[in-house]
């Protein structure tokens, strides 16, 4: 009994070996998961030019097929993410991995755009929940505190997919025939699918779905930990956060949080999507630049991303979530407007450089705000909310991106545009953000001195 009750004492130094085991234990596993499903929802990007040769699609279709995806994935977030709090992670993440690992490798087989569509929209079903799910499983084992760090390393796998995924694009592309017998864009869905679904088998192989389950955990440091993120709801409940489903649903500081993420990712997915393409048009270096030196061009960005993400962290962990949100946000749209009025080849990608690390960096530090006002089933259905609302930009923001370059003839007024929207999600967030975090309590004091970081 006393060596459960110091379990229970830990000092914030004796805490840190404990979530250290922690983060590396689980966030490599979820992070991977996390890396396949934006290199898949990005695959088209790196594809653009290919599938315009071989299936003859224009800039608006590509961004209509690009955003179907998030038509079911939109429907069915909550109901998934209500699933995942049932069943547990590890059944639920893996059973998300497989289903779309299978839908990518169909997607080799199309031969035309509707069939394009079709298979972009049977994704989003197989892959709906997965973010969402995978946030809210780090609440189930990481504090207020702690989470400054865990988000930070977790979002780190956004860029990193595009650093991971540029490669490999460029690699089927120009060798894909040779490897499968299909044309190199079949190959990269077909390897794609492939690399998803043993990446559920890995998962479901060692992914625990609570610190009770841990098997590489001591009774002393579950206790530890359960007794924290406890303390943590019990104290957020006595101070007015949302339990209930219903109540998330109709709360408006919820939706407004909702409307500011879905600003922030808006300046995301287009840029995914088209950054090669616009590499290869907007600097007027098309007939240049081939398509494999457009995919591994784009990858820069992503490197100077994680950079950026690791170093604000440290700077987050000693300021409010919202300041922490809306200084790189404003640095995602300072990057768009010099994007926008540059066509010389480095200066573009520089400022790509600036924008991607802004927006990485502020939607990595903004998902520390929903947890602060939000616990239980809760927690569950407004992260869900929040994600599948921000997801309509994924719909949106393509579409219009691809449907204003084939009406102009470039892409300059899409960044515009995006970079319009940005500023809104500023703007909402240093509005609605600052009440919703003032809105909640002060921490508790047995975790007021508690570490920032990993070590």
């Amino acid at each position: 009994m006393a060596e459960v009750t110091t379990a229970l004492t830990k000092t914030d130094d004796d805490m840190r070996p404990v979530w250290r085991k922690v983060g590396i234990r689980i966030i490599p596993l979820i992070g991977l998961a996390y890396v396949m499903s934006y290199i898949d929802r990005a695959n088209l990007g790196y594809v653009a030019q290919s599938l315009d040769k071989s299936l003859g699609i224009t800039a608006g279709q590509m961004g209509l097929a690009s955003g179907l995806f998030f038509i079911g994935y939109i429907l069915v977030e909550i109901p998934s993410n209500m699933m995942l709090r049932r069943f547990g992670a590890r059944k639920w993440i893996t059973r998300i991995l497989v289903s779309w690992g299978i839908v990518t490798m169909g997607t080799a087989a199309v031969q035309s755009v509707g069939q394009l569509y079709i298979m972009r929209i049977l994704l989003g079903f197989a892959e709906a929940g997965l973010a969402a799910g995978i946030l809210l499983y780090l609440t189930f084992w990481f504090p207020r505190r702690q989470r400054v760090w865990a988000m930070s390393v977790f979002f780190i796998m956004i860029p990193l997919s595009g650093i991971v995924g540029s490669p490999l694009a460029a690699a089927m592309l120009s060798w894909g025939e040779q490897l499968t017998g299909y044309e190199g864009w079949r190959s990269l869905f077909l390897v794609e699918g492939l690399f998803t679904v043993l990446a559920g088998i890995l998962v479901f192989s060692f992914l625990p779905d609570r610190p009770a389950d841990a098997k590489w955990l001591t009774s002393q440091e579950k206790d530890a930990i359960q007794r924290q993120l406890a303390l943590e709801a019990a104290q957020q409940n006595a101070h007015g956060a949302l339990t209930g489903v219903r109540q998330t649903l109709s709360s408006g500081r919820v939706w407004m949080l909702a409307f500011a993420f879905f600003a922030i990712v808006f300046g995301l997915y287009p840029i995914a999507f088209f950054l090669p393409t616009m590499i290869a048009t907007l600097t007027g270096n098309a007939s240049a630049i081939s398509d494999v030196s457009s995919v591994l061009l784009a990858a820069i960005p992503s490197a100077i991303a994680i950079v950026a993400m690791l170093a604000w962290a440290r700077v987050a962990a000693r300021r409010s979530v919202v300041f922490s949100t809306a200084i790189p946000l404003a640095f995602g749209v300072v990057g768009l407007l010099l994007a926008t009025f540059t066509h010389q080849d480095v200066l573009f990608i520089a400022a790509f450089c600036i924008s991607v690390s802004g927006v990485y960096t502020a939607m990595a530090q903004f998902w520390r705000l929903p947890p602060l006002c939000l616990t239980g089933a809760a927690a569950a259905s407004g992260i869900a909310l929040i994600n599948s609302v921000s997801n309509v930009s994924g719909f949106v923001g393509p579409y219009m991106t691809g449907a204003i370059a084939d009406a102009t003839g470039d892409f300059s007024y899409a960044l515009l545009v995006i970079a319009l929207m940005l500023t809104a999600g500023l703007v909402i967030l240093l509005t609605a953000g600052r009440k919703a975090e003032q809105s909640t309590a002060q921490e508790p004091l047995s975790q007021a001195h508690e570490t920032e970081k990993i070590g």
